[in-house]
């Protein structure tokens, strides 16, 4: 094996062999170990499938098994079983980025709107949503154009896990709407207010401290250089290919 290569450890291997399809019909699959190593590679130097470094086997298998088992759903299940997200009872924090669309992530069947892809000052842009633990590991990621507002997905990013014992988020999810949900389940709202509010609400300002935990998940997300810029033209590939991308940086070890 090449060093210059990404190849998972016998450790990350064996935490996520286990998750993988078996019995299957069809022809014998290739080396799943190398294939996946592969896959991992190309996500984080963000170049062109056909430029696979040969040491993984021919690129077209990479791709396609990427683009296989992304249309099965697969990433996710491995991302979900790792993480445990449905059993969660914390402090979480909610925020999104926003990524740049390259022009060869246009034409996607559907249009750019249903492959959340979004015009605004910036040019064409992604949004991913998250919902990180309170180690600042992502429990849950979601897409939506880049000019979606932030708060239209805070319900949905937290009907995604178990029960919360409080949420910390920016002025952009300061709304009544949220704050009721956060109190008719339980949970503690830690949100600063907006400057249009007269009367804002206090927030505990020691916890909000943690927020930044978010922010250096997305700074280490976007190291995955195929996350940082998006150039699938499929949502739910892109949307693949950074729930793998976090489950390899936060969940193998």
């Amino acid at each position: 094996m090449s060093k210059q290569l990404y190849w998972l450890s016998d450790s990350e291997w064996a935490r996520i062999e286990p998750h993988l399809p078996r019995g299957r019909r069809g022809a014998h699959r290739v080396d799943d170990r190398r294939v996946i190593s592969g896959i991992v590679h190309m996500l984080r130097i963000g170049a062109r499938w056909r430029d696979c470094p040969k040491g993984y086997g021919p690129y077209t298998t990479i791709y396609n098994r990427f683009n296989r088992w992304s249309r099965q759903g697969l990433w996710f299940e491995i991302f979900e079983a790792l993480t445990g997200s449905t059993g969660i009872i914390a402090t979480v924090a909610i925020d999104s980025t926003h990524i740049k669309a390259h022009r060869s992530a246009a034409g996607g069947k559907g249009g750019p709107f249903k492959q959340a892809i979004g015009r605004s000052r910036g040019g064409r842009t992604t949004k991913i949503h998250a919902l990180t633990d309170h180690c600042g590991r992502p429990v849950v990621l979601l897409l939506s154009p880049g000019n979606i507002n932030d708060i239209a997905f805070a319900p949905t990013l937290i009907a995604r896990v178990g029960p919360i014992t409080g949420l910390i988020a920016d002025k952009a999810y300061d709304a009544n709407s949220l704050r009721r949900l956060l109190a008719e389940g339980g949970a503690k709202a830690v949100i600063p207010s907006t400057t249009s509010r007269k009367q804002p609400i206090p927030y505990d300002r020691i916890a909000y401290r943690r927020r930044n935990r978010i922010e250096r998940m997305f700074s280490r997300l976007k190291d995955f250089r195929r996350v940082a810029t998006r150039y699938d033209k499929l949502a739910r590939n892109f949307l693949a290919g950074a729930i793998l991308a976090a489950t390899v940086a936060w969940w193998l070890n």
